[in-house]
């Protein structure tokens, strides 16, 4: 018998969520690039709720007539925006706030298609009397983030900032936290990018720097034990937020993998459609959404943070497949050429 069968009735629930809303998201938005409708159908199934096409062509339609045709909200996060807004009680009032929080930032930030997301996270989780002074940290944490690893930081790094500036702590210390998680963990991983987004995910989190390290790398580690290799580079900071789920790590590893088993059987998760570690880090995100506590205002920004950072994930993951397909095609042409 497949290890999924025996998986908890819950999650069992969240994962036929998982792949309905996908089907949906795809009818809706029939030419995306793969990798975002999983995204967009996580940001329905964290919420319990079940994708509408007439929802998400209203939302469309509002973000349309409320966004320029350049705007990065109509980029590739285009979707994910949308999906956003169709989980809202308000999508028009939604998008409001966010493009609220974007003009802002703009004034900080060279507009980037990590903007939007960086705006949703805020307007999420803040209410407007703080727009601006949020804003002006995230620039400011950005800026200590960049001092601390030049080479490292870029343009995706804003919406960790975004993250980081939500937090109760002093700027000072949030630093001094970041540090702490990617020198312990530098070590760990091959991509020093993927380390440092995985290190301002848990220096948002609660607990101490040695705690959160010593939970990510041991189901890093049980992960493997359960045949699971989860992915090193921009999988990284989904892997930090499952690691500090309630439970034991032993716990949640078989959990994931058992849901990973059950999604590889499933339309638009199996061999052909997102890959292995993709699929894996979506099991993870169920997982959390299963594991999390609702009512709990410490759980619902450990759930947006996740959000935050599978959405930050799959778009890395289109820009290294577009550069890779724009590679191919130049070399390609520079061989017929000669």
């Amino acid at each position: 018998m497949k290890r999924g069968i025996f998986m908890k009735e819950s999650l069992q629930i969240l994962c036929s969520s998982l792949v309905e809303n996908r089907k949906i998201i795809k009818t809706a938005f029939p030419l995306e690039n793969s990798y975002i409708y999983p995204v967009c159908a996580e940001i329905f199934t964290e919420k319990h709720q079940t994708a509408q096409e007439e929802r998400l062509s209203d939302c469309r339609k509002i973000l349309k007539e409320n966004t320029g045709i350049l705007s990065n909200f109509r980029g590739i996060t285009k979707p994910v925006m949308i999906s956003m807004m169709a989980v809202d009680t308000n999508p028009q009032e939604k998008l409001r706030r966010s493009l609220s929080v974007y003009a802002l930032l703009k004034e900080y930030f060279f507009t980037s298609q990590y903007l939007p997301v960086a705006s949703m996270a805020i307007s999420s989780m803040a209410p407007e009397s703080r727009y601006e002074e949020l804003s002006a940290r995230t620039r400011k944490i950005y800026e200590a983030i960049r001092s601390e690893h030049p080479f490292l930081t870029n343009s995706q790094d804003c919406i960790y900032a975004a993250l980081l500036a939500l937090s109760p702590r002093t700027d000072e210390a949030i630093i001094e936290e970041t540090e702490k998680c990617y020198n312990i963990l530098r070590g760990e991983f091959f991509s020093s990018n993927a380390v440092q987004s995985l290190s301002h995910i848990l220096a948002f989190l609660d607990g101490t720097a040695e705690e959160k390290c010593s939970r990510t790398l041991d189901l890093y580690n049980k992960l493997k034990l359960n045949g699971c290799r989860y992915g090193t580079n921009f999988e990284l900071p989904t892997l930090g937020v499952a690691a500090m789920l309630p439970g034991e790590i032993k716990d949640i590893a078989r959990d994931i993998a058992e849901t990973d088993e059950y999604l590889a059987h499933q339309q638009g998760f199996g061999f052909f459609s997102i890959g292995k570690k993709q699929r894996l880090m979506h099991a993870a995100m169920i997982v959390s959404s299963d594991l999390i506590d609702k009512n709990n205002v410490a759980a619902r920004s450990s759930a947006i943070s996740g959000i935050v950072a599978l959405v930050a994930a799959q778009q890395a993951a289109i820009c290294a497949a577009v550069a890779a397909s724009a590679a191919a095609a130049s070399a390609s042409a520079a061989s017929s050429g000669n």
